[in-house]
């Protein structure tokens, strides 16, 4: 009779610990789990021998020494979560329950995962789960893991295993081209965006049979046959095309009413992957309409500055104007929102509100604080009205910034260098006045104090904003996308406790920035504030677009122009949904659902983080990559995903811009964007 566990000691000392695995907690796995327990009765006495050895189903058991040796590559260390791809014979998984909290295993073929299963419990092992099915496609619904391990190889390491990696977790597996002669390479996720890839032993596996590895006639990729509506897609194109519901004209009804899911929301938050794109405004603005007219909303909110889109506001929700108020979006970017499809849309929410109480009529607001000096003079005007006294404090007060009205980001670097920030005394004064006298300015007239209290908050953060543009990139964008938050639940509180609203905003704000390389550099962003505060209750879709015309500047402050849009980067999520309208998409314009449980095997691969493109005001196509493209993990960012594959710019209501063509005739009546 064999002394089986004299065997064991001998095989850590001679075949583990001699050729350098020195783990003492492995070591003291590998003295303390029965080999032979996990082999046929017949060869049990070479169950310690340095060599792999036959087991159930035609498969092996890997020699102890390379089990112990991809253990160790892979730090599984005490606490872990650990997946293994290929449960064999359940050995390795058995190994790994001695040190780790919890181990997963996936194996394809049922007979053996069936044994393995019974080998766990016959050995009172109750931290390891085995399930059957591809390995490939790990185990989504338990990752993050801290450690994987696949025991067989495949042509390349997935992007399906990569993604279930937690922050540091490290991934080891066989790789090579050869379905049977591979090396070890270890994948360490760095961060959230970022793997590291290291090439080690060589070493010879059985294939990695799956989606995303072998086929079972050891062709690459696993074939997909096509000619049946239920065969399974192995591409990310075919997958976005295969989830991929298509839109209908923008004046159609049923193209507002493919947003109706997210109709129960108390914000939905509609984004662009560029500020100057046709196709997004009229998107936005076919589902605005749905979501007011059909579900109550009665708050659209927009990256648009207060007091210009107070002026919008008052004439769509028939309120006289100010008689001293200017024309709204004068400065740059003018063709942002003086554009004809957004007066569309001014135009039907006018037309809307005709027929309606007051207090049920659509507004519209801006979240945007860039309005330093009109947000100045709307409080010193209100006050002229409503308490003379109080306005001769404001000019006192403002006076301060007075100096910097029309260049506030110098008013930045001056406190800066100064050493201290000359003028937030005092526009918090004028905020914490403003607030204390309330009551009593709410009796003469609620919206136009609700209106002089909001602009009073935007000087004070406004000031805070230019200050924090010289401490840093992060602070500065920080305070610009908290004081849209701050708006945007103004808003909801001043619209009552039922009140719902419409975010039109850029992809990088509506985005959770915790998915891009904004969190990365500190950066948070409206979408995400909104997600942290109303959890699923703030639905967040996401636009993008292939190639097109788009209206932007070259630079800061120069003129519009109508410029060509490059076609998406190779590696980019673009090119993934470019390519799926290639692959049987049902139209080059559709919507994917990007929630959880709606379709998650394309959900599970867009998990991996890729490229990703954000054209601004300013686009410049001769630094693209470095200026318009960044790392992001689309499902985590957004719920939804709406996809134009080419567009057109925006159609501005001046004739002033290069490349905008004839304007003439946008509205019958100019105002409220007339000059």
């Amino acid at each position: 009779m064999h002394d089986f566990r004299s065997e064991r000691e001998t095989m850590v000392r001679r075949q583990i610990a001699a050729r350098g695995v020195h783990d003492p907690l492995l070591l003291e796995a590998m003295r303390s789990v029965p080999r032979e327990r996990f082999i046929d009765e017949a060869m049990q006495d070479y169950a310690y021998e340095d060599s792999p050895l036959p087991i159930a189903a035609g498969q092996t058991i890997s020699q102890p020494y390379i089990v112990a040796r991809m253990i160790e590559l892979a730090r599984v260390q005490t606490g872990d979560r650990v997946l293994e791809i290929g449960a064999g014979s359940g050995y390795a998984a058995a190994v790994m329950a001695h040190i780790a909290a919890q181990v997963y295993t996936i194996e394809r073929l049922q007979q053996l995962a069936e044994l393995a299963g019974r080998r766990f419990i016959d050995l009172g092992i109750d931290n390891i789960e085995v399930r059957t099915g591809d390995g490939t496609r790990g185990w989504p619904d338990a990752a993050p893991f801290d450690a994987i391990i696949a025991a067989a190889g495949g042509p390349d390491v997935p992007d399906a295993l990569r993604a279930q990696l937690a922050i540091g977790g490290r991934l080891v597996m066989p790789v090579g081209e050869s379905l049977h002669h591979q090396r070890l390479v270890r994948v360490t996720r760095t961060d959230e965006f970022r793997f590291s890839q290291e090439s080690l032993d060589h070493v010879a596996f059985v294939p990695l049979i799956g989606t995303y590895g072998w086929a079972e006639d050891g062709s690459r990729p696993m074939p997909s046959p096509r000619d049946r509506d239920d065969a399974p897609v192995t591409s990310l194109p075919a997958k976005i095309a295969r989830a991929a519901e298509a839109l209908p004209d923008f004046d159609d009804a049923a193209f507002g009413a493919m947003f109706d899911r997210f109709a129960d929301a108390r914000v939905v938050l509609l984004g662009e992957a560029s500020h100057g794109t046709s196709e997004f405004y009229r998107a936005r603005a076919a589902i605005t309409r749905r979501l007011v007219e059909r579900h109550g909303f009665r708050i659209v909110a927009a990256e648009a500055d207060w007091p210009d889109m107070a002026v919008l506001d008052r004439h769509v929700r028939h309120r006289p104007p100010r008689a001293d108020a200017d024309p709204p979006f004068q400065r740059f970017p003018t063709w942002m929102w003086r554009n004809r499809e957004f007066a569309a849309l001014v135009d039907w929410m006018r037309t809307f509100n005709a027929e309606r109480a007051p207090a049920d009529r659509a507004g519209l607001s801006g979240l945007d604080l860039y309005s330093l000096g009109a947000s100045i003079r709307a409080v010193i005007d209100y006050l002229d009205d409503v308490d003379p006294e109080a306005a001769r404090v404001a000019r006192e007060r403002y006076a301060c910034l007075t100096p910097w009205m029309r260049e506030p980001a110098e008013y930045g670097r001056i406190a800066m260098s100064s050493g201290h920030a000359r003028c937030e005394e005092a526009v918090v004064a004028m905020l914490v006045e403003l607030m204390e006298k309330r009551r009593r300015y709410v009796e003469s007239d609620g919206e136009d104090f609700f209106d002089a209290a909001q602009n009073a908050r935007l000087v004070k953060n406004a000031e805070r904003y230019y200050r924090a543009m010289y401490r840093g990139a992060a602070e500065s964008w920080n305070q610009r996308d908290r004081h849209m938050f701050e708006t945007l639940q103004q808003l909801l509180v001043a619209g009552g406790s039922d009140a719902r609203a419409v975010v039109w905003a850029h992809n990088s704000h509506i985005g959770d920035a915790r998915h891009t390389e904004m969190g990365m550099r500190g950066e948070l962003n409206l979408g995400q504030l909104c997600k942290e505060r109303w959890g699923k209750d703030a639905a967040t879709i996401g636009f993008g677009t292939h190639a097109g015309t788009v209206a932007a500047a070259s630079d800061w402050d120069e003129p519009m122009e109508v410029m060509d849009v490059r076609v998406s980067l190779r590696d980019s999520y673009e090119r993934a949904f470019h390519d799926a309208t290639r692959e049987g998409a049902k139209a080059t314009r559709f919507l994917l659902d990007l929630r959880e449980g709606v379709h998650d095997a394309v959900r599970e691969e867009l998990q991996v983080p890729r490229l990703e493109r954000f054209i601004g005001v300013v686009y410049r196509p001769g630094t693209e990559r470095f200026s318009h493209y960044a790392q992001a993990v689309l499902p985590a960012q957004f719920d939804a995903y709406a996809w134009f594959d080419e567009t057109t710019a925006v159609a501005p209501l001046d004739a002033t811009a290069r490349g905008a063509g004839d304007v003439s005739g946008a509205l019958p009546d100019t105002y409220p964007f007339g000059l």
